[in-house]
């Protein structure tokens, strides 16, 4: 009876000595006499990496000392910021609900995510839906914009008195994305352009160009078609996790709309 009495009391002596050390463990640093728990460089250096998966950015080897020195010389500024009454300013105040904010709601999109799924089947429709909306006839045009009619039209002159349309567009053209390869847009559907280009775009036969400038919201534009193909469209391995990832999206939209609705507020909102 006495030895188990001894030998229990060794184990709750042994006990009670190691939660100190399971404290401290759990901390990286004391600061004025305020623990820096390690559960907060734990999330910084968690964020850190997918952060850098997410952009394929190669992290430095000793990336854990340095979210540690950031975290304790932050804990350091934090301490002395409270001690100049900044802490209790309305600035702060109204700071510090924007962030709750914000982090709630950055944890509410990834509860989101875990629980939304997309099936196969989901994927497949959505497939055969873009699928068929891209089928038809692509498109391969040259164009040359101008911000004015009259020096769309002298291009037309210089075009009809045999200038190449290549050279007018990388001397003249205003848009950066195409006038340095003489105005080339590559294959495209019609519906990747505003309306006026593509109605005016398809009505062109091979190697023709408008002889009247084509007017849209970005300025005046001489358009040349140089070839045509059939619509192609990648298979769905390739894309299946892009429409995934729209599907997702496309599920907590509606989610965020129906929460509006159900919501209880005075608040007009614009759509």
């Amino acid at each position: 009876m006495k030895k188990s009495f001894i030998v229990a009391s060794v184990i709750v002596a042994a006990a009670a000595g190691l939660a100190p050390f399971a404290s401290q463990a759990q901390n990286i640093a004391v600061v004025n006499g305020k623990p820096v728990p390690k559960a907060r460089v734990d999330a910084i250096l968690e964020q850190v990496k997918r952060q850098a998966a997410q952009r394929q950015q190669q992290l430095p080897p000793d990336i854990d000392k340095l979210v540690r020195d950031k975290v304790v010389t932050d804990e350091i500024l934090a301490q002395e910021a409270e001690k100049r009454g900044l802490g209790a300013s309305p600035e702060f105040k109204s700071q510090m609900e924007i962030a709750r904010q914000s982090i709630l709601i950055g944890m509410l999109s990834n509860d989101l995510d875990k629980k939304t799924t997309v099936g196969d089947a989901d994927v497949q429709k959505e497939y055969d839906k873009l699928k068929t909306q891209s089928g038809g006839t692509e498109y391969r045009a040259r164009h040359i914009l101008v911000e004015k009619e009259d020096d769309a039209k002298a291009l037309v002159a210089q075009l009809k008195g045999g200038a190449k349309f290549e050279d007018l567009a990388k001397k003249n053209s205003k848009d950066p994305g195409s006038a340095e390869n003489g105005g080339d847009l590559d294959f495209a559907s019609p519906s990747s352009y505003v309306p006026e280009f593509s109605q005016a775009m398809v009505k062109l036969k091979k190697g023709e160009f408008t002889d009247v400038p084509v007017k849209t919201q970005f300025g005046f534009h001489i358009i040349k078609l140089e070839d045509t193909r059939d619509a192609k469209f990648p298979p769905l391995a390739e894309v299946k996790g892009q429409i995934q990832q729209r599907l997702a999206q496309q599920k907590a939209a509606t989610f965020r709309d129906e929460l509006k609705t159900k919501a209880k507020t005075d608040y007009k909102f614009a759509n």
